[in-house]
């Protein structure tokens, strides 16, 4: 019951305040949570099945010098070993669990809808530097030793998407040397200072 009277009255706040708002300036900061699902592809989608993760960003903007938003964003994403993977090989147990740290921009087109709802176009291209450990554990008849392979890597992604105001999908492709995936996201972004 508490997150709904809180989750009301942001709305409220942001619905009553933004009717005065002059469309020429804005210039803030904002935090945005996104949780969502991982696809691994390529080479990484052999040995890992479905995982998740979750990220925390900040991203500013001042649209009289920038037309984008800057961002810079952490997370954490998990992947277990896929089932084929356990039948053709030595391995009882692979985890891939990768922290990685971005910095990009972000670019909002018009709206394409405003009657009901706002649905705001979006597109972001970012810098990646993620720490990736690997957990190899071996099946028992096997004798293996197992091991933890750790190993960062730089990298980007791209991504799209769409954004409601306060809460936006994206759909983002991610490139590291070893891993590759493709993320979508549903993110809750809210204003920490705005100005006009």
């Amino acid at each position: 019951m508490k997150r709904i009277c809180i989750v009301l009255i942001l709305f409220c706040s942001v619905i009553g305040y933004s009717g005065n708002l002059p469309a020429e300036r804005a210039r803030g900061i904002f935090l945005a949570v996104g949780v969502g699902p991982r696809l691994p592809v390529s080479t990484f989608s052999n040995q890992s099945d479905l995982g998740y993760g979750f990220n925390l960003e900040v991203s500013y903007t001042d649209n009289e010098y920038l037309p984008v938003f800057i961002y810079a964003k952490a997370g954490f994403e998990q992947y277990p070993g896929s089932p084929e993977f356990y039948q053709t090989s030595d391995h009882n147990n692979l985890s891939t669990t990768i922290f990685p740290v971005v910095m990009g921009a972000r670019y909002y087109f018009p709206p394409i809808m405003e009657n009901v709802v706002l649905f705001i176009p979006i597109v972001e291209a970012s810098f990646a530097y993620s720490f990736l450990s690997r957990v190899h554990q071996f099946k028992p008849s096997l004798q293996k030793d197992n091991y933890t392979e750790k190993l960062s890597e730089l990298g980007f992604n791209v991504g799209v998407g769409i954004s409601m105001f306060l809460v936006e999908l994206v759909l983002n492709y991610n490139y590291f040397q070893t891993v590759q995936f493709v993320g979508f996201d549903v993110k809750v972004r809210l204003p920490l200072f705005v100005s006009y």
